[in-house]
């Protein structure tokens, strides 16, 4: 699943995860965030959700190009080691 929004926040949080949780039981398996310029803490909140949503149906997903202040946010709530992160691929 691509994002095309810039902001990850309070304001768009509920929408993303109830989305993001559709697009995994659809059988998506990675989200882009390379769009994504703005996130505040609920940004964490949704990474979990789509987390939950994967683990309730025995499925792992994949996180591509998380911005930088999303990936300090998880790194500040120790959940380093609870996302698979991945580079953006680049065209050969």
């Amino acid at each position: 699943m691509v994002l095309t929004e810039e902001e990850l926040n309070l304001g768009n949080a509920a929408d993303l995860a109830q989305r993001g949780c559709a697009a995994i039981s659809a059988g998506t398996e990675e989200f882009d965030l390379s769009s994504i310029n703005s996130v505040d803490s609920s940004a964490v909140a949704v990474l979990l959700a789509w987390q939950r949503q994967a683990h309730q149906q025995q499925r792992s997903i994949r996180l591509v190009a998380a911005p930088a202040s999303l990936l300090s946010l998880i790194n500040l709530y120790g959940l380093q080691d609870f996302f698979e992160m991945r580079e953006p691929r680049v065209a050969a």
